[in-house]
């Protein structure tokens, strides 16, 4: 049965010119669905579709717009392909490893349909040059890892009035939705305010299944051709979560705020979501860079190295030196962390190490520091032999 709704969405994109016999081929299940037909198949076609990120998210969805007939899909990325992307990265495979994400995408593209326009931005999206990418583009979908980029992203498509479709994985689970400012609530009033740093871990720090990167991937491209076409009930106002631990889906239904103010510009989003210190901050005496612990661990000091990862991790690849405390059982192991010497916990990213700096902080600790970038930095930095992960 068909909703209200249904009737009164207006397609975002405008059709393009009639299809030639090559592509009514080539689309014809997806034209015999009802309420479809060429119309819509010209719609998307003649689509502009952004994508940012070309890691779990960006392959389950790339690829997929590209099968769609999806006519121009630019990507935002600035990473190679590392062997453990393998796992949930359908798009890249292990002859990409080393070779930029948006190359790797490329050629995944042209293998489905060489006639899809693959658009490769190259660069970090920031404050800077968000608007003047998403101008040129009908819809964003939003693949991206960290909330900082979510708020971004969100805040550019509300300045440039274009629709985000947004997604969010983490282990078991995901969920996505929709952003749309004028047409219904944005993220910002699904998530005023952003969760304090290092509370939410990353797929790196936390893990990922990766069939919920395809699920939650899926649901993203069904909604980008419901807006582009016009079909069906967009996510607007509406969240989908997947557990795929029982297998169940649930639906969380959210609106407008009073109590969030319209966005007018774009700000400092690591700053807004608590990434980057304050200046005054004293964060400084807290941290330690790859460089300087080099230096610290080649020298004559006394030094306690900790390693606050999993033991999985820790076998993959080590500092030299480093004690094994995860960070799971670093509270029933204080009496493990020296006193009498200066203290350097470190995780992958840093994420982890800052959350155990203040927790040892709490307990009582002072000569103690934590790894900027952690492990993933001191290999790029110091022992390429470290980045195996």
């Amino acid at each position: 049965m068909t909703s209200p709704a249904q009737h009164d969405r207006q397609p975002l994109v405008e059709p393009g010119a009639p299809l030639g016999a090559q592509s009514l081929i080539r689309y014809s299940r997806q034209l015999a669905n009802p309420d479809f037909g060429e119309l819509a198949q010209r719609r998307l076609a003649n689509a502009r579709v952004l994508v940012v990120g070309a890691g779990g998210l960006g392959s389950a969805t790339i690829p997929a717009l590209a099968a769609m007939g999806v006519g121009t899909i630019g990507v935002i990325d600035t990473d190679a392909v590392e062997l453990s992307n393998l796992h949930r990265q359908l798009a890249h495979g292990v002859a990409d490893i080393g070779r930029s994400k948006l190359d790797s995408v490329a050629d995944t593209v042209a293998r489905i349909d060489p006639e899809i326009a693959l658009v490769r931005h190259d660069v970090w999206l920031d404050s800077t040059n968000a608007l003047e990418l998403f101008s040129g583009y009908d819809l964003v979908l939003d693949g991206s890892d960290n909330f900082a980029t979510r708020y971004l992203v969100n805040d550019a498509a509300a300045l440039t009035g274009i629709p985000v479709v947004w997604g969010a994985i983490l282990r078991y689970g995901g969920q996505a939705g929709i952003a749309w400012s004028g047409h219904g609530p944005t993220y910002r009033d699904l998530f005023p305010v952003p969760p304090a740093p290092g509370t939410v871990p990353s797929c790196a720090e936390g893990g990922v299944l990766p069939t919920v990167c395809a699920m939650i991937g899926a649901i993203m491209c069904s909604e980008t051709v419901k807006l582009i076409t016009g079909i069906g009930d967009p996510l607007l106002g509406r969240v989908t979560t997947y557990d795929a631990l029982s297998g169940r889906f649930r639906e969380l239904d959210y609106a407008a705020s009073d109590e969030v103010n319209a966005v007018t510009e774009l700000i400092d989003y690591e700053a807004f979501c608590g990434v980057t210190a304050a200046p005054d901050a004293g964060g400084a005496s807290d941290e330690v860079d790859s460089r300087e612990l080099a230096a610290l661990l080649a020298g004559d000091a006394p030094l306690q190295l900790v390693d606050i990862r999993e033991p999985f991790e820790y076998a993959i690849a080590a500092i030299e030196t480093a004690e094994l405390i995860p960070l799971g059982g670093l509270e029933g192991r204080l009496a493990d962390i020296r006193t009498d010497v200066p203290v350097v916990v470190y995780c992958h990213h840093g994420i982890r190490s800052e959350r155990a700096l203040r927790m040892l902080q709490g307990a009582g600790f002072t000569n103690i520091r934590h790894l900027v970038g952690g492990i993933d930095d001191y290999s790029q930095v110091i022992d390429p032999a470290l980045a195996r992960y």
